[in-house]
């Protein structure tokens, strides 16, 4: 049998963590992310492991964002020395992230102090500092998605692209017991279809049990037609009023798809020739990383790329990775645009701007992307008439758009769409990575659209996984058709899921079919009736 316990994203969205233990006694962890949120929320990324982190063996790392890779450091520091297996652009972008993440744990730390001090108090550690941040990106072992990979003894493993955010990864789990293999799949953070940058969800239809994501469960996100003309007004708004539009923004993906977006309005001379300040280093840097990890790109985005344009630059187009450069947006009179990290207004830079403008009342303050509960951005979503910043009430005067079009994430409908594709192998379901309301809902469309069985584990819960029925018996691929097979094929079961698939593929894009995809098909439909003689 298969324990698996929820150290993290169930019962709630952040801190996504979970410990596999496999048959032969390997311990290994699908995620180790940091808790966000209020303050009893953030206390959890200080209580014990409940595991020791000297016994796991591999770490996978869906993706990038701090929710789910932010306590990496912490596990090295007590004592992790295993493998960080992820996608490259993944582990890229992990480098700037985590340092980027030690250095706000230190200043956090270094602030208390100073404030505890004052109180006769003692001072506080950081979670973790940079030293550790270091040695943990020296753990990260790069795998490009579709491959299957022998880990341990026992346990098989494959990325599938999640289609979230740059190097986005489902992860496909192959463990042996007594009793025969289990198929494990944890679809880490989806992607909505048709998002913007990176391509669209791989689709699997084969486990014995499913873990997924269910931020946006509960709910449809606007059009993305919609979202785009409601930041439009956003920005009219404030440049009506001669105010600034600020956007809280996480570094990676939101921060890239809104110049893509505001590129977009500049070609097409809709937007207003004001400023545009990307006011956080680590976005600059994410920005970086995404210029150059163009194979990752969609179609769309490099149909921008073989047009000359660059999806991430325009003329006025401002990086200001100084702290002078970055009060000199406020200390400047007129419109401007102002993205800021962080995200969720808890920290970072965007702290300023919401101080220096947040009680305007011609200005704009534009929410594109999730806030956790008990942060200063839900707060504002909320309709609060003040927020507290750096410990002085704000009124909230400026003109507040929330605008869910954007979002990374897939909504109910997308989430749906994707866990449809395993009708056939009809696994058992386990729903986290949501709020309790969101996970509820969609739990119960999951059991009323297809009939699976369904379970929201909680926080810390500890799951017993057994074989179930076989999905498919495995056969070997034969030696001429290799080159063909990126991704590896395992049975007849895994060659016709692909060509449902790609038949898929071809009926929403038939009139814009490359001939790689119609050979590809062609030796599907080959391999598909030799197999089966």
């Amino acid at each position: 049998m298969i324990r698996i316990s929820c150290m993290g994203g169930a019962g709630g969205v952040t801190g996504s963590s979970f410990l596999v233990e496999s048959a032969q006694g390997k311990k290994i962890l699908v995620d180790c992310g940091l808790f966000q949120g209020n303050k009893q929320m953030e206390l959890r990324n200080w209580a014990d492991w409940g595991f020791n982190p000297k016994d796991i063996s591999t770490l996978f790392l869906t993706h990038a964002h701090i929710d789910h890779s932010g306590r990496i450091p912490k596990l090295v520091k007590d004592g992790f020395s295993g493998r960080i297996i992820t996608s490259p652009p993944t582990a890229e972008l992990c480098e700037i992230m985590l340092l980027d993440s030690a250095h706000i744990q230190e200043m956090d730390a270094e602030w208390q102090t100073k404030k505890n001090k004052r109180q006769s108090r003692s001072g506080v550690e950081p979670l973790y500092i940079t030293k550790d941040a270091e040695d943990a990106i020296r753990l990260f072992s790069s795998v490009e998605r579709d491959n299957i990979i022998q880990v341990e003894p026992g346990i098989k493993a494959r990325l599938r692209n999640a289609g979230h955010i740059l190097g986005s990864s489902i992860l496909e789990l192959w463990l042996e017991t007594n009793g025969g293999e289990i198929k494990i799949v944890f679809s880490g953070d989806i992607g909505k279809q048709n998002q913007l940058i990176v391509k669209d969800p791989f689709e699997i239809f084969a486990a014995d049990y499913l873990f997924i994501e269910s931020t946006y469960g509960n709910r449809l996100h606007r059009s993305f037609d919609d979202s785009k003309a409601e930041l439009m007004e956003a920005i009219n708004h404030a440049v009506s009023n001669n105010e600034k539009v600020i956007i809280p923004a996480f570094a990676v993906e939101r921060t890239q798809e809104l110049i893509y977006i505001l590129g977009e309005f500049q070609r097409n001379g809709k937007l207003p020739d004001i400023p545009i300040y990307i006011d956080s280093p680590l976005a600059i840097k994410a920005t970086q990383i995404f210029r150059k990890n163009r194979k990752y790109y969609d179609d769309e985005a490099m149909a921008i790329v073989k047009e000359g344009f660059d999806p991430f630059d325009m003329h006025n187009l401002r990086f200001t990775s100084a702290t002078k450069e970055s009060i000199a947006i406020n200390d400047s009179h007129g419109s401007a645009i102002v993205i800021a990290g962080n995200g969720m207004c808890t920290a970072g830079r965007i702290k300023h701007h919401l101080k220096h403008n947040l009680w305007r009342k011609g200005a704009s303050i534009v929410i594109v992307g999730y806030q956790a509960d008990g942060t200063t951005g839900r707060k504002i979503v909320d309709g609060a008439r003040s927020v507290k910043i750096f410990g002085e009430s704000v009124d909230v005067n400026a003109k507040a758009f929330t605008i869910g079009g954007f979002s990374a994430h897939a909504d109910q409908n997308d989430l749906l769409d994707w866990v449809g594709n395993f009708r056939e192998s009809k696994p058992r379901v386990f729903v986290i990575h949501g709020e309790q309301s969101s996970s509820k809902i969609f739990a119960e469309k999951i059991k009323s659209s297809f009939g699976f069985e369904v379970h929201i584990p909680s926080y810390r819960e500890r799951l017993i996984l057994k074989p179930r029925e076989v999905i498919s018996e495995k056969i070997t691929v034969p030696e001429e058709r290799k080159d063909y097979y990126k991704p590896m094929y395992n049975s007849i079961i895994d060659i016709e899921n692909e060509l449902n698939r790609l038949k898929k593929y071809i009926k929403k894009n038939e009139d814009n079919l490359s001939e790689e995809t119609i050979d590809r098909l062609a030796y599907l439909l080959e391999d598909i009736k030799e197999l089966q003689k």
